[in-house]
């Protein structure tokens, strides 16, 4: 029986366990999906346990993105723009490390029949995902993308690596078509974002990369100022479809049953 992980720390939240499992059963695979909690000075010899072939593909996610770079042989041209990795699989025995959350979030924003030429984007948050949020947008001709982090430094760290974004201070909000949390904030039910109602408007989307809780604070505010809002669902199933594609060979299905069993 084959065996794929997803790591991250946290990690109890994640849902890609029962989602992967899901297509594994409906697919009539020999294979499990679990979630494992680990520090970063594990990450070298879980990684080995795939040229090992005791794991044959990975997830990652928070905080992991970045660091596991140093231990795969091989790098995507995705994740190789982004310096990010949320997929790791054995190829000629060499680990690949990919990039599956560019493709995810394109195909939620096509979800939307959003146009996105010509669109003003503030991403809050310059980890985890935001490398590859910003790799998108520009595929998508947006217009500007500002970004605001609460350690400057970071978000300084990302306009080395795009030199087309715009920084500004956490807490400033600049004009904006779409606003996407890409912080971990949210993933408790007290955790807020501040945001200067009175600069914000209507009319505009708010994205939210959380797909658990459905609806954070941060939704919540973008709702009763008059706007459209979007979780982080339908992006982390199209990532996990992309993963599971590349491990088994299959495109899974995504219909209404895969939906559900994420609520």
């Amino acid at each position: 029986m084959k065996k794929f992980l997803v790591i991250g720390n946290p990690i109890e939240h994640s849902l890609s366990p029962k989602l992967h499992n899901f297509w594994i059963k409906t697919n009539n695979l020999s294979a499990i999906y679990e979630k494992k909690k680990l520090n970063e000075t594990e990450l070298g010899s879980l990684i080995e346990e795939v040229k090992k072939k005791n794991i044959h593909g990975i997830n990652v996610t928070i905080p992991f993105k970045k660091a596991v770079i140093p231990f795969l042989d091989h790098l995507s041209v995705e994740s190789e723009n982004t310096q990010s990795v949320n997929t790791i699989y054995l190829d000629n025995n060499k680990i690949v490390g990919h990039n599956t959350d560019i493709e995810g979030f394109e195909l939620s924003i096509q979800d939307l029949r959003l146009d996105m030429n010509n669109k003003k984007v503030l991403i809050l948050g310059a980890g985890g995902v935001a490398p590859s949020i910003i790799f998108a947008l520009n595929r998508m001709k947006v217009s500007e993308i500002t970004l605001s982090n609460r350690t400057k430094s970071k978000a300084d760290k990302l306009k080395d690596q795009f030199k087309n974004i715009n920084v500004v201070e956490w807490g400033e909000i600049p004009n904006f078509d779409i606003i996407i949390n890409a912080t971990s904030l949210g993933l408790k039910n007290d955790d807020k974002i501040n945001l200067d109602e009175f600069k914000i408007g209507k009319n505009k989307l708010f994205y939210d990369v959380i797909y658990k809780p459905s609806e954070t604070n941060f939704l919540k505010v973008g709702k009763k100022l008059g706007n459209r809002i979007e979780n982080g669902k339908s992006m982390f199933i199209y990532q996990a479809s992309a993963a599971f594609n590349i491990w088994h060979g299959i495109k899974p299905k995504i219909n209404k049953e895969v939906i559900e069993i994420l609520d």
